[in-house]
C-alpha cells in the first residue's frame, strides 16, 4: 500500500478539497460520464485505495457500477447488488457510511475481487434521496480511518447533488431522443398491413431503442384463452415459441392480468417459464386494443437487470401503437382472405349464370336470333333466355335487376325460374308478366324489382306478341327503315294488380328486332355523353344486310368505343331477332 496522503496531515487541507470539488461539480454539472470521471480521481488523489468504484442507484432497487478503477476487466461491469445486499448495499439502505476494517470477519461482504480486507463504503445522498454509494477497498487490513470517512462524506456532499442533476439531464435528453424515436416508429408502422412484415419491422425498429437479446410476439385470438406464437427473434435469428395459456409465466400473466410485468432476475421469480436458455432478465408488456387484450410483446436478455422502469414506460407508450397496427393488419388479411374466397364464389357463380344464359341461341323456324351479355361485376343482374314450345312458338326473355352484384343475379334467378314454369303457348305474354308480377308480389322482397320484355315468336302466324314491363323499347327494322316501338309498361315486383298489354306485330322476311338492356343506352363517354337510343338507332340503320349475330357484334363493339374501352358501369345485354327467308332459320 502507498504512504498516507499528506491530506491526512493537513487540517487546512478540506477546504481546498472543498474549493477543488465544488469547481469540479461547477465544471461538469450536466456531463455524467466526465463527472464520475473526475469524482475518481480526487477520491484517488486524497485517500488512499486499490479499487474505486461509483455505483448509482437503478430503478429496480439496486446498485450498478458506474464507473470504477483498479478492477480487473469485466469485474466492475456485472457487478449489480440489491439493496441491503453487501457492504454497500446495507450503507445504500441505512443511508449512512460503513467502514469495514476485516472484510473476512463481516459476514455481509460480497467476495467481488479475493484480496480485499478492507471497505469504505459511503451512500451519495441528494435532497433525502439515495443516489449512489462511494465504494473504496483495499488489499491492507485497517485502511480506512475516521479521516478517509470525513473526507469521503464531504466530497459525496458536494458530488451527490451534482450527479443527480446530471442524470436527470441525461435521462430527460434520453427521454426526448426515444419519443422521436417513437413516434417514428409508431409513423412507420401505420403504412403496413401485412402482418409478418408489420411484426419484422416492430423488432428491428424496437432494437436500438431497447436492448434486446430476444423478442417475441403472442396474439389472442378472439374470445381464445390461448396465447399464439406469431413472431420471435433471438439475436438476428427467428426462433417458435410454444403457445401459451393465459395466467401461465411471465407472458400469460400479463395478458391475463392486463398490466406489465418486470422481471429483474428471472432465476427469483416463480412465475418465469424457461423457454429459451440463458435468459436473466425479462418484460412483458400486454397489447391493448379496446380496453381488449390482444397479445404480448415480450423482451428478454441474457444480463441481470437489463430492463428498467423506464424501459416500461417507454413499451407503454409504444404499445397502443403496436396493437393498433396488428390489429389493422390482421383486419387487412382477414379482408383479402374474405375477397379472395368472395372472389372464388362469384367466379363460380358467373360460371353458374352463363350456364343458366343459352350458351348458343336456339335454332328455331324462321328466325335467326343472336344474344350477347356484359357483365358489369362478377355476376349479372341482366339476363335473357329462350323457351321453345314444341316448334310452336318460341319465348323470347330480356330482363334487368334493380341492383347489381350476387343478389340482382339471384333475384333474377327466382323470376327466370318462375317463367320457365308459366311458358305455355296459349298464354299470351301480357299474362305471363301479370302471373310473375303476382307471385314477386307475394314474395315481398324488398327494395327488388325487375324490368323485363317477355316475346313470343309464333311461326304459323309469323308473327311477334310482345309485352313490356319497364325495359327500354325494342327496335325494329323494316324494309332499311328503324322505328322505336310503343310496348311500355311497370316493372316486375313493384304494384299488385298490374295489367299488361300485348302487342303484336306481324313480321316480314329480313325484318328485325333488337331488344335491350338500359346499360347499352347509358353507357357513358369519357367525356360523360350517353351512348343513347338515337346512336343505337344510327348503329342498326348503318348495318342494312347484316345477320343477326353480325348486328350484335357491331353494337358491342361500337358501345366499347364509345366508352373508350372502359368497364361496364351497369350490365349490358342486347337480343336480335331476324326473320328469315324462307320456313326455316
Amino acid at each position: 500500500m502507498s504512504q498516507p496522503s499528506p491530506l491526512r496531515e493537513l487540517n487546512a487541507e478540506p477546504l481546498h478539497l472543498l474549493v477543488e470539488a465544488a469547481e469540479i461539480v461547477s465544471g461538469h454539472t450536466l456531463d455524467l460520464d466526465s463527472l464520475l470521471e473526475k469524482l475518481v480521481a480526487l477520491v484517488r488523489m486524497v485517500v488512499d485505495s486499490e479499487l474505486v468504484a461509483i455505483m448509482l442507484k437503478t430503478d429496480g432497487d439496486s446498485l450498478q457500477v458506474r464507473f470504477a478503477h483498479g478492477f480487473d476487466d469485466g469485474v466492475a461491469d456485472d457487478l449489480c447488488i440489491k439493496l441491503g445486499k453487501g457492504i454497500t448495499g446495507a450503507a445504500a439502505k441505512a443511508l449512512e457510511t460503513i467502514v469495514v476494517n476485516d472484510v473476512n470477519v463481516d459476514p455481509r461482504y460480497i467476495a467481488a475481487v479475493p484480496s480485499v480486507r478492507s471497505e469504505l463504503a459511503v451512500p451519495l445522498i441528494a435532497r433525502g434521496d439515495l443516489v449512489g454509494v462511494i465504494d473504496l477497498q483495499s488489499t491492507q487490513i485497517d485502511a480506512f480511518g475516521e479521516q478517509e470517512q470525513s473526507i469521503l462524506e464531504l466530497i459525496a456532499s458536494r458530488f451527490s447533488i451534482a450527479i443527480e442533476a446530471a442524470r436527470l439531464y441525461r435521462a430527460t435528453a434520453r427521454q426526448n431522443r426515444d419519443l422521436k424515436a417513437l413516434s417514428k416508429i409508431a409513423q412507420e408502422f401505420t403504412h403496413i398491413l401485412q402482418l409478418d412484415e408489420l411484426l419484422k419491422k416492430i423488432a428491428s425498429q424496437l432494437r436500438p431503442v431497447i436492448s434486446y437479446d430476444a423478442l417475441s410476439i403472442l396474439l389472442l385470438e378472439e374470445g381464445g384463452s390461448v396465447l399464439q406464437h406469431y413472431f420471435g427473434v433471438r439475436y438476428d435469428q427467428h426462433i417458435q415459441w410454444d403457445n401459451i395459456e393465459l395466467g401461465v409465466g411471465i407472458v400469460g400473466t400479463a395478458a391475463q392480468t392486463k398490466q406489465p410485468i418486470l422481471v429483474v432476475d428471472t432465476q427469483l421469480d416463480d412465475r418465469y417459464v424457461a423457454v429459451i436458455e440463458g435468459i436473466r432478465s425479462e418484460v412483458a408488456v400486454p397489447l391493448m386494443c379496446k380496453d381488449q387484450v390482444i397479445g404480448v410483446i415480450d423482451l428478454e436478455c441474457e444480463q441481470v437487470g437489463a430492463f428498467t422502469t423506464r424501459h416500461v414506460q417507454t413499451l407503454l407508450l409504444l404499445a397502443p401503437q403496436i396493437a393498433t397496427a396488428i390489429e389493422n393488419a390482421r383486419l387487412y388479411e382477414e379482408v383479402a382472405r374474405n375477397k379472395a374466397r368472395m372472389e372464388q364464389d362469384l367466379t363460380a357463380a358467373r360460371a353458374l349464370q352463363q350456364n343458366l344464359l343459352y350458351a348458343a341461341t336456339p335454332q328455331f323456324p324462321g328466325v335467326e336470333i343472336a344474344a350477347h351479355n356484359e357483365a358489369a361485376h362478377e355476376v349479372a343482374g341482366d339476363l335473357y333466355d329462350f323457351f321453345p314450345a314444341q316448334g310452336l312458338a318460341l319465348g323470347i326473355l330480356i330482363g334487368d335487376v334493380s341492383g347489381k352484384g350476387a343478389a340482382a343475379a339471384l333475384y333474377g334467378a327466382l323470376a327466370n325460374g318462375l317463367l320457365r314454369n308459366l311458358v305455355q303457348p296459349d298464354l299470351s305474354p301480357a299474362i305471363v308478366l301479370e302471373t310473375i308480377n303476382r307471385v314477386l308480389m307475394e314474395r315481398k322482397i324488398d327494395a327488388r324489382y325487375l324490368t323485363a320484355l317477355y316475346a313470343q315468336w309464333r311461326p304459323i302466324e309469323r308473327s311477334l306478341v310482345i309485352a313490356n314491363a319497364g325495359q327500354p323499347r325494342p327496335i325494329l327494322r323494316r324494309s332499311g327503315k328503324v322505328s322505336v316501338l310503343e310496348a311500355v309498361g311497370i316493372p316486375l315486383g313493384l304494384l299488385e294488380g298490374t295489367v299488361y298489354e300485348d302487342l303484336r306485330i306481324r313480321l316480314e322476311p329480313d325484318d328485325l328486332l333488337v331488344t335491350f338492356s338500359d346499360g347499352i343506352t347509358e353507357t357513358t363517354s369519357p367525356t360523360g355523353a350517353d351512348y343513347d337510343e338515337k346512336r343505337l338507332v344510327r348503329t342498326i340503320e348503318s348495318r342494312p344486310n347484316a345477320s343477326a349475330q353480325e348486328l350484335i357484334d357491331a353494337i358491342f363493339n361500337d358501345v366499347n368505343a364509345f366508352s373508350g374501352g372502359f368497364n361496364p358501369a351497369d350490365d349490358r345485354t342486347a337480343i336480335v331477332v331476324k326473320i328469315s327467308n324462307s320456313g326455316d332459320s
